[in-house]
């Protein structure tokens, strides 16, 4: 049975995974009209442009407030930018000019794995045996749906390159959920205008051409949604849910991407994607199923982020906070109960 009051947020990270996989055979259709490079600095871009008036549009909606980046907050949204904004679209595509295309397609499912292995080793996020079975049953669908019985990989440079780049994108994982408390919209733009800029740049310095207009407005219209909207869906899903469970529902990007390559471009039904598409459902129905509670302590703490007034949430107020939900500095007493929780930002806990 799905506990729906603690596995909630799990839907946000599941339409993240479905934005960003529709992001594939469409992003498929603009490439007769953009060079790859150049599309993905511009789907970054439209991400971050996007997301830009939507902070506007907020600003002047006055939609509820939300927490502001800290100044600690900076040197990890700077590393997250870096690892998965600049560095590793780079290994990607040194790794692609140098790899087959279904090689490397089987080596970017590493990704969501990594991103749990990151989150446990480094970051001691508790991550339980349902979560590791839900991880390697979602690693085993996507190979199965990507398999090519042509496909060489081999032990390369270029082959490295790739898997680098989908550990640093792990690591942007884990990077971000450290500053997930924020405000999820900005976070997302700065992290969209940031590796727009240098990807486009980048492309532009190696001979890329700007598209005519039609096709450089869907690619920017596809990154606000694709990117931007999605990873802002990803942030919040990462503030209430970790890492590695976040990760886990997003690795279901793949099979809504083959799903509409099958819709949209005729691409045949194959018996790999049904039975990577039954593994995927059974990889999801473990995350969403698990249930995790136990007796707790949390240790006093102070910190800021959107909230209403929980059993988490008992402090005094001053009296110009709002409406609920609002973000305001708040501090947490010293407590111990018991119940159902997923590693968010108030359980955090050794096990």
């Amino acid at each position: 049975m799905i506990d729906l009051a603690t596995q909630r947020y799990a839907l946000l990270a599941l339409a993240a995974a479905a934005l960003f996989g529709a992001s594939t055979p469409l992003a498929k259709l603009l490439q007769a009209d953009i060079t790859p490079g150049l599309l993905a600095g511009l789907l970054y871009l439209g991400s971050g442009i996007g997301l830009a008036l939507v902070q506007l549009a907020r600003r002047f909606g006055r939609a509820p407030a939300d927490a502001p980046l800290r100044a600690e907050d900076i040197a990890w949204l700077a590393g997250a930018v870096l690892c998965g904004g600049i560095a590793a679209p780079v290994l990607l595509l040194w790794g692609l000019a140098g790899a087959s295309a279904s090689g490397v397609s089987l080596l970017l499912n590493l990704e969501g794995l990594l991103t749990a292995l990151i989150a446990a080793l480094v970051f001691k996020e508790a991550v339980g045996k349902r979560i590791w079975l839900a991880a390697c049953l979602m690693l085993a669908a996507a190979l199965l749906l990507s398999y090519d019985a042509q496909t060489g990989i081999g032990l390369s440079l270029h082959a490295l390159a790739v898997a680098a780049a989908c550990a640093l994108w792990a690591l942007d994982n884990n990077l971000t959920r450290r500053i997930a408390a924020a405000d999820a919209v900005n976070i997302a733009m700065i992290k969209g205008l940031a590796a727009g800029c240098v990807n486009t740049a980048a492309a532009m310095a190696l001979g890329a051409h700007f598209p005519n207009a039609l096709p450089l407005a869907g690619a920017l219209m596809l990154g606000w949604l694709a990117y931007g909207i999605s990873l802002t869906l990803y942030i919040v899903a990462l503030r209430h849910l970790g890492s590695a469970r976040a990760a886990a529902h997003f690795s279901t990007a793949p099979f809504i991407g083959a799903a509409l390559a099958i819709a949209l471009l005729g691409e045949p039904v194959s018996a790999g994607f049904v039975a990577a598409f039954l593994l995927m459902v059974a990889a999801t129905w473990l995350a969403l199923s698990e249930q995790h509670g136990h007796a707790h302590v949390h240790e006093p703490l102070a910190h800021q982020h959107q909230h209403t007034h929980d059993a988490h949430h008992q402090h005094e107020h001053r009296g110009d906070e709002g409406p609920e939900p609002h973000a305001h500095a708040h501090r947490h007493a010293s407590l111990e109960h018991s119940h159902p929780h997923l590693p968010d930002l108030h359980h955090r806990h050794p096990h």
